[in-house]
């Protein structure tokens, strides 16, 4: 709440605040991580492809299912916006809310990236973050954020009344338009909220407003996962750089982004299977 309360505190107004919270979606039921039934596949997958992402642009990807990409800083502190479809649909996406709701406001080695209703299902699982060791500062913030949406022109001009045409959502707008031969305005809808790949950020302890600062990234930090399913990806360097200052706008120095695509051996990891979408029937309607 960021403004004053016009209305005074009930005399219970301290027992209504010291209900103990309640997990909304405990997540005891799913698969653990398991690290060891990796190991082998990371150990010895190879490198097949790399792309390349200019500063203030966006460039998709390919990851076909039981492969490792990563994302990488081969230059210095960058964020990205990552978006990822399903290479056959684009109408499955990654869910950025769900995947908050089950394994919070960041991720790390462990957590999936889900897909949006009616498939929820892992996109991606997280199998090494080489900033994993960064947890909470002071400040509240970690990395990794799926809370953030993806710096767009249209929130720019509402609160700066000034376009900028090089925002992720643009950057990756254009990406997506052309790699599927959709023209922009057919693209657009399909671009998404983001998992904010080296940004560190969190809610302000006063008014909980997102905040961004400095990325704790340097040169060869690297976010990498798994694809559970055939992948399309799409991934811009945010105009903010590093997001020390700001972004939609060309003041911060920005870097590149390099994509990497393992192919890992045969057979591993050791009994994977691709997930399938949601079991749940609509029996008794949507």
């Amino acid at each position: 709440m960021k403004n004053e309360p016009t209305n005074p505190a009930p005399e219970d107004a301290d027992y209504r605040r010291a209900f103990t919270p309640v997990i909304c979606y405990p997540v005891d039921t799913l698969p653990l991580h398991d690290p060891a039934a990796f190991a082998p596949a990371r150990a010895g997958m190879a490198l097949i492809k790399e792309v390349l992402v200019q500063p203030r642009n966006a460039e998709t990807f390919h990851v076909p299912q039981g492969h490792f990409f990563r994302i990488v800083c081969p230059d210095g502190p960058q964020v990205g916006d990552l978006n990822l479809w399903n290479a056959n649909d684009l109408s499955e996406r990654f869910f950025s809310g769900k995947t908050r709701a089950l394994h919070g406001t960041h991720i790390s080695t462990g957590d999936k990236l889900w897909s949006n209703l009616p498939y929820l299902r892992p996109l991606a699982t997280v199998t090494h973050d080489t900033l994993d060791w960064y947890g909470w500062d002071d400040f509240g913030g970690s990395v990794h954020d799926v809370i953030g949406t993806r710096c767009d022109p249209y929130t720019n001009v509402l609160l700066t009344g000034t376009e900028y045409h090089h925002c992720c959502h643009s950057n990756l707008t254009r990406a997506l338009a052309a790699e599927t031969g959709l023209s922009l305005e057919q693209a657009e809808p399909h671009v998404h909220d983001v998992l904010n790949v080296f940004m560190c950020s969190g809610f302000t302890l006063d008014t909980r407003q997102y905040f961004i600062k400095t990325s704790p990234a340097r040169a060869g930090d690297y976010l990498e996962m798994f694809a559970e399913i055939d992948l399309l990806g799409g991934l811009s360097t945010c105009p903010g750089g590093d997001c020390s200052s700001g972004h939609s706008s060309d003041a911060a120095t920005c870097s590149p982004l390099l994509v990497q695509i393992f192919k890992p051996p045969l057979g591993t990891p050791a009994n994977w299977k691709s997930p399938a979408r949601s079991t749940y029937s609509r029996t008794h309607g949507a």
